[in-house]
């Protein structure tokens, strides 16, 4: 465990330096980004049909599929990213106050590709205007589609919020140490700041953590998302009271997961050990084991309900899918983390971080799976048919892959973009670790005195 402590120099070098790797990586997610605007201006011209989604037809199939999937996916990732932060300040977790920050924009970055999801799925963008904001006081009511929009535009102003309130302390005490170029941006993110409002934010800020937690069962993924699929009685696939806690135990690992690999990112590329030191990686692997734990005991539940003596519909449903390799894999790979971070925490020499980096890969790969057998699942098995054929086959066009590979891109590039503006550390974090050194400094002196 790392000694040193902490300073103000250490959360400025990202802002601060410019490496080749950078450049690179940069580079590379513009590319994957760039690759599947390419793609969505083809689909653009060309409609839906290139995806093979839209319709049933006659031949069968899906009318969702990755797309929807992702989107679910990264509304998971980002609801969970914003949990996490409010828990670690509403439950006074000081442990993961260094990664609390990083949560806050794995957020503002996963709702982001979420919305962008929404608009590539309706075919159209203009409908965005035409259909849902010009209609929105009647469509709030009765359209899933508005429902998803209301829910992700209103927890982007408040992470927005949450992490613009938040970065005033910061930016105003690190002013001089801040690059000049940027100086019209910070005189916007503090203006007329006061040291008074410091109290006062904390408060607010103390008040929203309690509201996301609050909401997090109603408007989060165990509310609203979950619910535009577990209130639909024609797919035996997706109904059932199980969704809404099962939603919320995939968005929590998934975030897990996903800071995981983003605090050993930053860790190493600016060599910030002694900022995300080792305990911080083995208590985010204790919760994600918890959540793990908890996510396949819905599974379970979901598996007897849907196949021991139940409707013939939900049989067939749930036979389909225990069958299905990919619900295998998927359940494989969170099976496996959660016996490896089972195993590490009986045997601590087990624990390592690149090993921890891949139980992250391996759950946030678990999880995209399971969302898109889930999406595909309910219309390759519904209790009606529009058409006399047999149920019909899916698999995702390269359009939908590339969009997976462009999203990620997306989120790379934001946290890139974003960590060269604002510190991704909070300058609370490094006073609280600088306190802790300072309260183990006299211990590890008297210590020495006694074996003197």
């Amino acid at each position: 465990m790392s000694t040193k402590t902490p300073s103000e120099e250490d959360i400025l070098r990202p802002i601060n330096t410019f490496t080749r790797k950078y450049v690179v990586l940069y580079g590379v997610s513009a590319l994957a980004l760039g690759a599947f605007l390419v793609a969505w201006a083809y689909q653009l011209q060309q409609g839906l049909i290139v995806t093979g989604l839209g319709d049933w037809g006659s031949g069968g199939g899906s009318t969702w599929g990755l797309y929807i999937g992702a989107f679910i996916w990264w509304v998971g990732i980002a609801h969970g990213g914003i949990i996490l932060s409010a828990a670690v300040r509403l439950l006074g977790m000081d442990r993961y106050l260094p990664v609390a920050r990083l949560a806050e924009m794995l957020t503002l970055a996963g709702l982001s590709a979420a919305g962008f999801y929404i608009l590539v799925h309706m075919g159209r963008p203009d409908r965005m205007v035409t259909s849902v904001l010009g209609h929105f006081h009647i469509t709030v009511n009765n359209s899933p589609l508005v429902w998803d929009v209301t829910v992700i535009t209103a927890y982007f102003v408040m992470t927005a919020t949450y992490l613009g309130l938040t970065l005033r302390y910061d930016i105003h005490r690190l002013r001089d140490q801040l690059p000049d170029y940027l100086e019209p941006v910070y005189k916007m993110m503090t203006l007329g700041y006061t040291e008074k409002e410091d109290e006062v934010i904390e408060q607010m800020v103390w008040w929203l953590a309690l509201a996301v937690i609050i909401m997090a069962p109603l408007l989060l993924h165990g509310g609203v998302i979950p619910w535009l699929f577990s209130v639909l009685p024609a797919m035996p696939a997706w109904t059932g009271a199980v969704q809404g806690p099962q939603f919320l135990t995939i968005a929590l690992t998934s975030a897990i997961s996903g800071v995981i690999l983003i605090a050993y990112a930053f860790r190493r590329a600016y060599d910030w050990e002694h900022i995300f030191t080792d305990d911080i990686f083995r208590g985010l692997l204790l919760w994600l084991g918890f959540f793990c734990l908890l996510f396949l005991w819905l599974q379970v539940q979901q598996v007897v309900n849907g196949s021991f003596l139940g409707p013939s519909v939900n049989s067939a449903a749930t036979d389909a899918k225990i069958g299905h390799p990919v619900y295998l894999v998927s359940m494989g790979l969170v099976s496996a983390t959660l016996a490896y971070i089972f195993a590490q925490a009986i045997r601590p020499s087990l624990f390592s971080k690149p090993r921890a980096i891949v139980a992250g890969l391996a759950v946030l790969t678990g999880t995209f799976l399971e969302k898109l057998l889930f999406v595909v699942e309910g219309f390759l098995h519904p209790t009606f048919h529009i058409y006399a054929a047999t149920p019909g086959e899916y698999f995702p066009s390269v359009i939908e892959w590339l969009s997976l590979v462009g999203t990620i891109g997306m989120v790379v590039l934001f946290f890139l973009s974003l960590s060269k503006m604002v510190p991704v550390v909070e300058l609370h974090a490094i006073e609280h670790l600088n306190e802790d050194h300072e309260h183990d400094e006299p211990t590890a002196a008297t210590e020495q005195e006694v074996k003197a």
